[in-house]
């Protein structure tokens, strides 16, 4: 049986609708049904590297993507939504070839900063400032990680390093990457002091998680010398966070793969893979998977420090 769309207008603006329609119609009617996703879709993102949706973010339905001043980006004064198209990329100080965008920063009332960093060709990395702690996890490409050792590690997609507040490094990539970094000031603790970790999110076991069903993964120790942590969180298809999370902790969010709906507050958005969330301490919070692949999101967590 063929599929067929009956529409009757009536009016002066008649033409008008047909003509903002058409490009959605056309994309909505397929072999498949009206509402059903091209098998071309699915078979694309099957063949494309880890975590692509994040360097290669679309806007969905596709005809809203040249619509004059759309953006999906929300700033309230206890979240954000940051979505891709309104990233604005500039020369990030100190660093060299190297693009950033600043997505979380202490301006919106965040006690850290989270940016993107694309790294062109021949790029260098320059250092935080004083006193202040970096995470650094790879989404694109690759890149070279040395502190003065004789050894340089390569850090490929899924890779990632913390520093120490104050330790001498160097990130380098002779082709390109893109990367997302976490910095704050670091609380220090007496007697206790953190150490530089290089790792990747495949080595680190699953942890039990009672009373829910996604999967997770802490990328950093859970001991005092860290006074945060970055949480990798896998849904499946329908799956959702059981707790209506209410706690004091902020939360910076990249959401690496999949979509699904996101509560922030009072408000229920659409979400998918490249946007990134900012959660001030006690916004009520709560994450539904949606589609037909997993969802997978980094999370950043502020721990082990007294609050007064």
């Amino acid at each position: 049986m063929q599929n067929s769309l009956s529409i009757s207008f009536h009016g002066p603006h008649t033409l008008l609708l047909l003509l903002v329609l058409l490009p959605w119609v056309r994309g909505a009617v397929g072999q498949e049904g009206f509402c059903s996703v091209p098998p071309s879709a699915v078979a694309e993102s099957s063949s494309k590297p880890l975590y692509w949706k994040v360097t290669n973010p679309t806007l969905s339905p596709a005809n809203l993507q040249d619509l004059p001043g759309f953006t999906r980006s929300v700033y309230r004064w206890d979240h954000a939504l940051i979505t891709p198209e309104s990233h604005v990329f500039s020369p990030l100080p100190d660093w060299v070839n190297t693009l950033g965008a600043y997505l979380i920063t202490p301006a919106m009332g965040a006690h850290f900063s989270m940016y993107l960093a694309k790294m062109q060709e021949n790029s260098r990395s320059g250092l935080p400032p004083k006193d202040v702690e970096r995470f650094v996890f790879v989404v694109d490409g690759s890149v070279t990680f040395s502190n003065g050792s004789i050894i340089d590690y390569k850090l490929p997609v899924d890779s990632y390093a913390y520093l120490p507040p104050n330790v001498e490094h160097l990130l380098k990539c002779d082709t390109t990457a893109t990367i997302i970094i976490f910095e704050r000031r670091y609380i220090s603790l007496e007697n206790h002091c953190p150490e530089q970790i290089i790792g990747s999110t495949e080595k680190q076991p699953l942890l039990e998680t009672p009373g829910e069903v996604f999967e997770l993964r802490k990328l950093l120790p859970t001991s005092a010398p860290y006074d945060f942590n970055i949480h990798i969180m896998d849904f499946q298809p329908g799956e959702y966070l059981n707790v209506k999370e209410v706690h004091y902790n902020q939360h910076g969010l990249l959401l690496l793969e999949g979509q699904g709906i996101y509560r922030l507050g009072d408000s229920w958005y659409p979400v998918q893979a490249g946007d990134v969330i900012w959660m001030a301490p006690f916004v009520p919070q709560w994450y539904a998977a949606l589609g037909k692949t997993r969802s997978r999101y980094l999370l950043y967590k502020d721990v082990n420090r007294n609050l007064l």
